[in-house]
């Protein structure tokens, strides 16, 4: 491929990482098939009818459905032959004992095989353990009906939720791990309109990176949180505290910032799997073991934090949800630390009504007996108590003077640190946020 010349590529999957790599890739110049397994899914993006609430996404797709550069296919075998780069995006949920599940990866490789007219490089974009790129090589070379060359190779992606197509066109670095210098060339120029630091490296060390950076973000959420308790114990402002570690280089803002903790379709999946990668492999991640833990308490916190406001239960007590979403900008709902709290809540004999700007839909398919309102206002109408549980900018900026005369209690706990205090207090309410 010379340098300007568009790359053929075919996205396997159609899930955020999937359909944002094929959207991006289009982007790029390059021309891009998405297939599914999924008929329905795949004639309503032609529609450009998307699945998910991706700020940029919409656009690009249309965009570049227009082009031409842009498609959607059911037929994954007519995509790999008319692709050299074919890119694997498949979920790969944990199992019952914590390990990704590779069983969608595998059924991709052998449909792959079946597929194989000419050179492809076949690329891992799927979070899989290490050693999965040698798997699915194997399974490849394993199905091939007719001797055709190809390569594998990992190609992890960092994205995040809310901000992926962002992420994928400026990205903080592109890791590509391969074997074959081929593979390695062809990678760099498809990427080559994207300024980002490129790391080269093995198959095995690109898998690692992956969880490895998940698994330090889940940390350092886990020890803000942890600290975030203490500082109540004590008496300080977790807020000040970490204003005061952010200024270290060394340690940086970001993931400093406490609440019911960390969720979503990877971190709490990939430490799951590299801890149960680190056990497999005879070594105990105890350390991983604690920021789970730490997490699971965290949205338990919350939940006593709520009891304790309204006397000791919440048996019969309507509460207001404001959040579903596992964080702001997103409608995935995914191990959502909202969610988990809101079942604990019913579990405890509470009643709910809940709001959340994007992620209803989504929460409706996960929770039974809670009530769904249109608006804030009317999630907490009559309630004793509000829990703001996701941080979107238009809570931060709701009448609360307007909401202490609708509610029928005062209480807020505030799981994000959103409010002022002192403002919130001011109106009437009993307020209580994280480490404040």
């Amino acid at each position: 491929m010379a340098r300007d010349e568009a790359g053929k590529c075919c996205v396997i999957g159609t899930g955020y990482v999937g359909l944002v790599t094929g959207a991006c890739l289009a982007d790029l110049g390059h021309s891009a098939i998405c297939v599914d397994k999924d008929k329905e899914k795949i004639e309503q993006l032609k529609k450009v009818k998307i699945p998910i609430f991706e700020v940029g996404l919409e656009e690009i797709v249309r965009k570049n459905l227009k082009k031409g550069t842009l498609e959607f296919s059911t037929d994954i075998e007519d995509a790999v032959r008319r692709s050299e780069f074919i890119f694997i995006t498949v979920p790969t949920p944990s199992d019952s004992s914590g390990n990704a599940d590779l069983t969608q990866v595998d059924d991709v490789a052998r449909t792959i095989a079946r597929a194989i007219n000419e050179y492809k490089v076949v690329i891992n974009k799927s979070t899989v353990p290490v050693g999965s790129t040698k798997r699915v090589e194997r399974i490849i070379q394993e199905q091939l009906s007719e001797p055709h060359e190809f390569d594998v190779v990992s190609n992890p992606e960092f994205l995040r939720e809310g901000t992926a197509v962002s992420d994928f066109m400026k990205p903080s670095r592109i890791v590509i791990g391969a074997d074959s210098q081929k593979a390695i060339m062809k990678m760099t120029r498809l990427y080559d309109k994207i300024d980002a630091p490129l790391l080269i490296t093995d198959p095995v060390s690109a898998e690692m990176i992956k969880y490895a950076s998940n698994a330090f973000l889940a940390t350092k959420v886990s020890f803000i949180n942890a600290i975030a308790n203490v500082c109540e114990a004590v008496g300080a402002d977790v807020r000040e505290v970490a204003l005061g570690m952010g200024y270290d280089e060394r340690i940086g803002f970001e993931f400093l910032r406490p609440g019911p903790g960390f969720g979503g379709s990877c971190f709490p999946k990939d430490c799951r799997a590299l801890l149960s990668m680190a056990e497999a492999h005879g070594y105990n991640f105890y350390l991983l073991e604690g920021v789970l833990k730490v997490n699971e308490e965290q949205q338990r916190k919350i939940v006593e934090k709520v009891e304790r406001l309204l006397g000791g239960t919440v048996q019969g007590k309507k509460i207001g949800i404001l959040g579903l979403a596992f964080k702001a900008n997103t409608d995935d709902v995914r191990e959502s630390p909202a969610i988990f709290i809101v079942r604990m809540l019913l579990e405890k004999g509470a009643r709910l009504s809940a709001y959340d700007p994007k992620a209803v839909a989504n929460a409706r398919k996960e929770l039974e007996g809670v009530d769904f309102a249109e608006s804030p206002y009317e999630a907490v109408k009559d309630a004793e108590a509000l829990a703001l549980l996701t941080e979107w900018d238009e809570f931060k900026w709701l009448d609360y003077a307007r909401i202490n005369k609708q509610m029928k209690g005062n209480v807020i706990v505030d799981a994000r640190n959103c409010l002022d205090p002192a403002v919130i207090r001011k109106i009437g309410f009993v307020y209580e946020g994280v480490g404040r």
